[in-house]
């Protein structure tokens, strides 16, 4: 009883220290959230780009190297044709000047439906602790496109390549005023177990992801 007792009195200490009226509880949970502290994190890897291409390749997706952006379309020309896959595909409106004519595919800027075989998005950022792609929503950058295609190909800065889940947010707090209407964060093709404990790629979303690794 001593030790239930020791715990209770702790508890109602706690309490007691606690906000009482509306407005001010509703203020220390304000200053909770703005702290954004963070709990404990494993060591980063030293090179976050071979950190982030090793993780993704253990995630079932593919993916690629180019030193700048002008090589993109003719990157994703070869994995396509590679794969025997369509020339035609959808893209952000954010890609548009990338010159795909000239790689011979036939690309179209806007919002996926659901005949689009190939989507082409870019990425806010890649978390290198898990292979993680965080793609935001938005007027040029609609959700559509990397969720719609069974085949979803992402165009990513090497430069963007965070850490750890938590450095995403704080790159969206530092860079933008307000947050999207949505984040999705992408790790490797969509991919379910409910049957019979058999993975199968592709049930909820793409069934192939493949990254572009620019810089």
């Amino acid at each position: 009883m001593s030790g239930r007792e020791d715990i209770l009195e702790r508890i109602r200490t706690r309490l007691a220290a606690r906000p009482r009226g509306i407005t001010e509880r509703r203020a220390a949970v304000q200053a909770h959230i703005g702290e954004h502290q963070r709990s404990p994190q494993p060591q980063p890897p030293v090179d976050l780009v071979g950190g982030f291409r090793e993780r993704v390749l253990k995630l079932a997706s593919t993916c690629d190297h180019v030193s700048n952006t002008r090589e993109v379309p003719q990157a994703i020309r070869r994995y396509l044709a590679e794969r025997a896959l369509p020339g035609s595909a959808v893209c952000w409106p954010a890609l548009a000047t990338l010159d795909w004519n000239a790689a011979g595919l036939a690309v179209e800027a806007r919002a996926a439906r659901g005949d689009d075989l190939v989507g082409i998005t870019g990425a806010y950022c890649g978390v290198a602790e898990t292979g993680t792609l965080a793609v935001l929503s938005g007027p040029d950058t609609p959700g559509s496109v990397s969720l719609l295609p069974e085949t979803h190909i992402a165009v990513l800065s090497c430069e963007r390549i965070v850490a750890a889940m938590e450095d995403v947010w704080a790159l969206l707090r530092a860079e933008h005023g307000a947050m999207p209407r949505a984040v999705n964060f992408i790790s490797g093709p969509s991919r379910t177990a409910d049957i019979e404990q058999t993975v199968t790629l592709g049930a909820h979303g793409p069934s192939r992801v493949h990254i572009v690794l620019v810089g």
